[in-house]
């Protein structure tokens, strides 16, 4: 889908990295509009599958007062990007689109 052209882009992105074992990469982009969808404009989304790293971000919003909520990661919601075209798709649709919008970034980092 070209309307999700950036998160191809962080794809990348994310694929680069790796090859330096990082501990941590943070991104802190737009990606989709469906978090002000959901949340608002009281806090921000948070999507981290490091327990340990999620606390540590939200901790750091709290004391900057740049709230932030921790979303969902659960695998039921890749089958959306499953694709008859492409290995995967990378938008699933309206329903979760934030999520499905992180879920297709993790396929491309191993942690």
């Amino acid at each position: 889908n070209t309307d999700a052209e950036g998160r191809l882009i962080l794809c990348d992105a994310l694929s680069y990295a790796e090859r330096f074992k990082p501990a941590a990469v943070v991104d802190i982009a737009t990606l989709t509009g469906a978090c002000v969808i959901a949340l608002g404009a009281v806090r921000s989304g948070l999507f981290s599958s490091d327990d340990a790293l999620a606390q540590r971000l939200l901790a750091a919003g709290e004391t900057a007062q740049d709230l932030a909520w921790r979303m969902p990661l659960d695998e039921d919601y890749a089958e959306g990007l499953k694709s008859n075209f492409a290995d995967v798709a990378n938008v699933a649709g309206r329903a979760g689109g934030a999520i499905t919008a992180a879920k297709f970034l993790q396929r491309f980092t191993t942690q």
